[in-house]
This record gives C-alpha cells, structure tokens and sequence, in this order.
C-alpha cells in the first residue's frame, strides 16, 4: 500500500509538471510532452500486452510496438503541419496493419493467424486509443486541449481514488459484486464511489482552468461546472469499463499484472487502462457536446 501511494504520488506530480509545461510554454511545444508521454505509454503498454498474449512472432511483434507509438507523435506532426491530425495516425495505424499482414503472407510459419490477430489487436486497443488521447491533447478552441488534459489526469485519479475508499468503508455493509467473474474484490457501492469521484475530478479541472485564467469554449448552454459534472460522470463510466476489460484479459492470459514498471501498480497498461478508454468520452464531448 505505501509502495502504491508514493508512486501514485510521484505520477501526480509528474503529470503536473507537463500540465504546468503545456501551458506556460508558447505556441504549442509544451503539448509535446504529453504525446512524448503517449508515446511511452503505447509502445510500452503494446509490449506488455503481446507479451501476456504470448505466441506472437518477434516480427509482428516489433511492428505492432512501432507504430503503436507512432500513432500519438504522428497524430501531432500532422495536426501541427497540416491542421489534420487524424491523417497522421491513420498513417501510422494503416501501415501498422499492413506491415502485421505482410509478416502472416511472408512468414506464415511463425506469424500465423493468432500471431497477426493478436497484433492487429494491440494496434486498435493501444494505438488508436493513444491516438485518441493526442486528439484531445491538440484541441484548437480556447484553452480547451488544457481543460482536457486536466479533466483526464484529474477525473482519472479521482474516479479511482473514489471507487477504492467508497469500497473500502461500505464494501463490508454493501457486498455487492460489480463483475465477479472478472474483478471479484470490485463491488457495486465502489463503482458508485467512482462515479462520484469522477465527478468531483471533472469539477476540479474546470475550476483550476478557471484559476489559470483559461477559457473554455462552448457552444453548449451549459456552464462550465455542469458541463464538468456530466462529463465527469461519463469518463468514471469508461474509465472503470477500461479497468475490466484490462482485467478480463489479464484473466484470459492467466496473469496478474501486465509488468512490474511502476511498483504497487504493475505495468504500463495496469495504470493507463481506464486512462485509455476515458480518453474517448474527453474527446468525444470535448469535440462534439462542448
């Protein structure tokens, strides 16, 4: 537990100093350590999760690993050159793909069909999402791209810090499983702890904006703090959705962690799973409802 907290810790304050980067360094470069960051967290998060897999050839391997993490930096480049950041990521996915079925056609007898599904697989779950996560990260209206940095790292966290004390003090009174067969500690009224969690992150990242003197940009008739709310709402629902599905494969690979990088956590993918399919509602609202 002690190990868990000061890693958590050194995370947060981590994630502060590119927050705090992003902003006060001009004409967008400061953005660029939060795709470094995206970068690392697909190369490194495709690595562990081919390799729980396991039976994945070295080649489709090390393609899938590449352009996993070159879909966020590519996501960038693009959005920075030409205004179109998806161009790049489509790229950098497209030619992922094409080089995961290059390997099946040319060297059937070690890239054989599981091989290239289980790459394949790796490219949509941990590259697009990573891709998604630099969508939100290069938003162009007002100071939205830092409301959504903020929203993630702090709705994030919050959500999960909700659902563990909520579950630790009621769990014993309201024993309800949320999903047995899958996550047998998570319960019900922890879930609910997370909803509320999310919540409350969401609102703090609006009203730190708020205090930086940011501007949000909406065409919504929503103010800003209930714009928070609601989409806090939505991220702790995804967020705990991406923690399960993490776990249901951890359970169907029969492994307890994806690694060991990060002590009292695990590995990349055991910390950034919830990040990674929160990272669709950010862009989603911020991109369609806001």
């Amino acid at each position: 537990m002690k190990t868990r907290v000061i890693t958590s810790t050194v995370y947060m304050l981590a994630v502060a100093a590119l927050c705090a980067a992003k902003w006060f360094i001009p004409d967008g470069w400061g953005a660029l350590l939060f795709d470094a960051l995206f970068l690392a967290v697909a190369a490194i998060g495709s690595f562990e999760l081919l390799r729980a897999f396991g039976g994945v050839s070295v080649v489709q391997r090390a393609v899938a690993c590449t352009f996993c993490a070159l879909s966020a930096p590519m996501f960038a480049l693009t959005a920075m050159l030409m205004g179109s950041g998806w161009t790049g990521a489509a790229v950098a996915l497209c030619l992922g793909l094409l080089g995961v079925f290059f390997a099946f056609v040319a060297d059937h007898s070690r890239s054989d069909a599981n091989s290239t599904l289980r790459s394949a697989f790796a490219l949509v779950y941990v590259g697009l999402l990573s891709a998604v996560l630099a969508a939100s990260n290069h938003l162009t209206a007002g100071d939205n791209s830092m409301f959504a940095m903020l929203f993630l790292f702090l709705s994030v966290p919050f959500s999960d810090a909700g659902a563990y004390l909520i579950g630790i003090a009621l769990g014993k009174k309201l024993p309800a499983k949320l999903a047995p067969a899958i996550s047998p500690n998570k319960t019900v009224i922890g879930a609910v702890g997370g909803l509320i969690g999310g919540m409350a992150g969401g609102v703090a990242a609006y009203y730190i904006l708020v205090a930086l003197g940011g501007t949000f940009a909406s065409s919504s008739a929503l103010p800003g703090w209930a714009f928070a709310l609601i989409i806090g709402l939505a991220v702790s629902v995804c967020e705990q959705f991406g923690d399960l599905f993490e776990s249901a494969i951890k359970r169907s690979c029969g492994v307890k962690d994806m690694g060991n990088l990060l002590p009292g956590h695990g590995g990349v993918l055991d910390r950034f799973d919830g990040t990674l399919f929160a990272g669709i509602v950010i862009f989603l609202a911020f991109t369609f409802v806001a």
